[in-house]
C-alpha cells in the first residue's frame, strides 16, 4: 500500500467516524423531536463504524460502499431538514449555521470526495493489472 493510498484510508476512516460520532453526541436531543430521528442518529454512527472497520481491512465494496451510503444519505437529509423538514418535523432554516451540524457537513462532504478518489484509484490500478501481459 503507498504512502497515499494510506493516506486516503485513514483520512476516509476519520471523516466517516467523526460523522458518526458527531450524530451519536447529538443522538439524544434528535430522540426528543421524534424518535425516528434519534434512531436514525445512532443508525449513523453503527454504520459509521461499520464503515470504518471495512476501510480499515480494505474491503472497498461495503467499507467505502457503506461509508458512501452514511455519509450521503445523513448530507441530504440535512438538507431536506432544512429546507422541508422531515417527516412529522418542521424545516429548521434558522438550525442550517449549527455548529455540529456544519462539522458534520464537511466531514461527509469530505469523506464523499476522498472515497471517490480512493475508489477511482482503485480501479485504475485494477484496469493497469489487467492490461498488462500475461507470462506464462
Amino acid at each position: 500500500m503507498g504512502t497515499m493510498q494510506k493516506s486516503m484510508t485513514w483520512a476516509g476512516i476519520a471523516l466517516i467516524l467523526a460523522t458518526g460520532l458527531i450524530h451519536l453526541v447529538s443522538a439524544p436531543d434528535s430522540f426528543g423531536e421524534a424518535t425516528y430521528k434519534g434512531l436514525l442518529f445512532v443508525a449513523n454512527g453503527a454504520g459509521a463504524a461499520v464503515a470504518a472497520v471495512g476501510i480499515y481491512r480494505g474491503v472497498k465494496s461495503w467499507g467505502w460502499g457503506v461509508g458512501l451510503l452514511v455519509a450521503g444519505d445523513t448530507l441530504v437529509a440535512y438538507i431536506l431538514s432544512r429546507a422541508v423538514g422531515l417527516p412529522g418535523l418542521e424545516a429548521e432554516p434558522d438550525a442550517r449555521f449549527e455548529p455540529l451540524g456544519l462539522a458534520s457537513l464537511l466531514a461527509e462532504g469530505l469523506f464523499i470526495g476522498v472515497a471517490a478518489s480512493a475508489l477511482g484509484a482503485a480501479a485504475q490500478r485494477s484496469a493497469s493489472a489487467s492490461m498488462r501481459p500475461q507470462v506464462d
